[in-house]
């Protein structure tokens, strides 16, 4: 058995998985990703041992641990180079949860190692393959003959730093006018938070109150009852997601591309309008 962590932004969930990839345990606490790493990574050790309970195991049966983290990853050496959605910088994340288990630790890019799940469970018969993430920010891999591709430092394929609009909304990267300051639901709840200043008699108002605040789901609930403004907001955020989509296929032609994180479970809201569009 293994143990996987996806270290996000917003939360941090840990699993537990067999070799055949069958998930038997898995649980989540938010990531607070203001705090000093220690106390994070003191939070999936934590998760470690309780799914690891869960599953009706202890830490001696685990053979390893693997972290999914954002940002740009020295992998050999298991550390975080550089993650602007959490306060990494040069971080030894595989040699600081070593302290609590000794086990095998590898730290790839969230995004590389979602892909490279993605592509073992649906990339049968395909050899270029991408998928993206939109969450927090907007992540991706890029398979290419079957390897995930990532540059001669390792730190390429970070998707949601191409330029979209010249000198556009400013990035958490430093920059402005990437991507990810258009297409992360980050963005896509700006977009929402302005409607909303614009409309004070749109639907989004009540939607809010419903659900306790603004979130990636509101504009499209909204929207799916009929009101203006939202629909706007949902059709600005699709083509900008759309927009980012068409490059990468212009630019890898790859053969399947997969959408993932928590507003694709908008299904064919989000993803028919970015199809008619490629």
């Amino acid at each position: 058995m293994y143990i996987g962590i996806d270290l996000g932004g917003t939360n941090i969930a840990v699993g537990v998985v067999t070799d055949a990839g069958e998930i038997l345990a898995q649980d989540s606490v938010p990531t607070l990703a203001e705090r000093e790493y220690p106390e994070i990574v003191k939070d999936m050790a934590m998760l470690c041992e309780r799914v690891a309970k869960e599953a009706g195991c202890t830490m001696q049966d685990i053979k390893a641990i693997g972290i999914g983290c954002p940002g740009s990853i020295d992998r050999k050496n298991g550390i975080v180079s550089y993650a602007n959605n959490l306060k990494m910088d040069h971080t030894p994340l595989a040699a600081e949860l070593q302290k609590y288990f000794d086990l095998p630790v590898q730290v790839e890019n969230d995004a590389n190692a979602a892909a490279f799940g993605e592509y073992m469970i649906n990339g049968e018969g395909v050899d270029h393959f991408i998928f993206i993430t939109l969450g927090t920010g907007v992540g991706g891999g890029i398979i290419i003959n079957k390897e995930i591709y990532s540059g001669f430092n390792g730190a390429g394929g970070e998707l949601g730093h191409f330029t979209l609009v010249f000198d556009g909304e400013p990035c958490t990267c430093g920059n402005a006018g990437c991507w990810e300051a258009y297409a992360s639901v980050t963005a896509l709840i700006r977009q929402t938070k302005a409607a909303m200043e614009k409309n004070p008699d749109s639907l989004i108002h009540s939607i809010v109150a419903q659900q306790g605040k603004v979130n990636g789901r509101t504009a499209f609930d909204a929207a799916k009852q009929g009101d203006k403004a939202a629909q706007e907001v949902v059709d600005t955020y699709v083509s900008y997601v759309a927009a980012g989509v068409m490059s990468m296929i212009n630019i890898f032609q790859p053969e399947k591309f997969v959408i993932g994180g928590g507003i694709s479970k908008e299904g064919d809201r989000l993803l028919k309008p970015i199809i008619d569009f490629v």
